[in-house]
């Protein structure tokens, strides 16, 4: 199978998914249950959370760097890095497009984490990260944005989404990870919305939306 990645970014993407292999035993013993991001709602336990991954596997993280380049997309907004997995592999992407990933993480221990990981990896120079909480650091995004990943809180789906819609072209995907969860159900309604101004089709736990029109930065350059 070919492999896009450099030696210094399969190793630190190596190393992440065995640590976040972890996560479903880790969160197990102290909860009795088996999946930490069935959990991650944004009404729980902040700290408790900050020690887990919430990572996308690695056949996840190929679908991302894929629908990155076939898509050319040049500006990507990230919400909720955790640990960084899948913000290496939409940088790498983008990177590879000439283009740069915003991302964002509210907990302080992932942020630290989140610089060494990025310098690691090589890509630092390709990704912004924003510290604090997404619904306002997120403000200051200019558009146009060509793809929205949403894999933070899951009650933040929807105040991401209305924030960051006016800087969405026409064209634009959001991808939204973990859709099913409850918290996630009122954005799944805005998105599947006949007037939402946006096509959505759901793929197992990702919901796939494209913008086809209504957003505020209007046809790709």
């Amino acid at each position: 199978m070919t492999n896009p990645f450099d030696p210094d970014l399969q190793n630190t993407l190596d190393a992440l998914h065995a640590a976040a292999g972890a996560d479903a035993a880790k969160w197990a013993a102290g909860t009795g249950s088996a999946d930490p991001a069935a959990n991650a709602s944004g009404g729980g336990d902040l700290v408790r959370l900050g020690d887990f991954f919430l990572a996308v596997s690695p056949e996840q993280g190929r679908f991302l760097y894929q629908m990155v380049r076939a898509t050319g997309a040049r500006c990507i907004v990230e919400f909720g890095a955790s640990y960084g997995i899948s913000a290496l592999y939409l940088a790498a992407a983008v990177r590879a497009n000439g283009g740069r990933l915003i991302t964002t993480e509210v907990h302080p221990d992932k942020c630290r984490a989140l610089k060494e990981t990025f310098t690691r990896a090589g890509l630092a120079d390709c990704i912004t990260l924003l510290e604090g909480d997404a619904r306002e650091t997120l403000k200051q995004v200019e558009g146009p944005v060509d793809l929205l990943h949403l894999d933070g809180w899951k009650s933040g789906y929807l105040p991401v989404f209305e924030l960051l819609h006016p800087q969405l072209q026409t064209g634009a995907l959001v991808l939204a990870d973990n859709c099913h969860h409850e918290a996630a159900q009122d954005y799944l309604n805005r998105v599947q919305d006949p007037q939402s101004g946006c096509l959505t089709t759901i793929q197992g736990e990702l919901a796939v939306s494209c913008v086809v029109a209504g957003a505020g930065c209007g046809e790709p350059a």
